[in-house]
């Protein structure tokens, strides 16, 4: 899996944040590591040099092998706060996704009925 880190020109430490922005999602992204080919990072600072609230901004891009990307975004007050709440998004959006395919094709999944017709007169 790939990760690819775009910021804007208010975000500082490029090379220490992009081998820490890996890291992080390899670990949270690790069970889907067969379906996602590449994970787009987009870090931007709302405010500029100014000081706000919830001025920090991550926003997601898992891309999914055969599959449509999909995408998430979280603001926090620290880069570090966005990042992670939106990889936890990322992961539940991602088991959503791919919860419903696997249902889908039947499997992954048990019904209380069993094999209708099996050991029934």
């Amino acid at each position: 899996m790939q990760v690819q880190l775009n910021t804007d020109d208010h975000v500082q430490g490029r090379d220490s944040l992009a081998a820490w922005v890996d890291s992080v999602l390899q670990d949270k992204l690790a069970r889907f590591r067969d379906q996602v080919t590449r994970v787009e990072v987009h870090l931007s600072d709302a405010s500029g040099a100014r000081v706000g609230a919830q001025d920090k901004r991550c926003t997601l891009e898992a891309r999914l092998t055969g599959r449509q990307p999909v995408a998430v975004s979280h603001d926090a007050g620290t880069v570090a706060d966005a990042l992670g709440a939106a990889a936890d998004k990322l992961v539940r959006a991602l088991d959503s996704v791919l919860g419903r395919l696997r249902d889908a094709n039947g499997r992954g999944r048990e019904t209380i009925r069993g094999d209708v017709g099996e050991g029934t007169p």
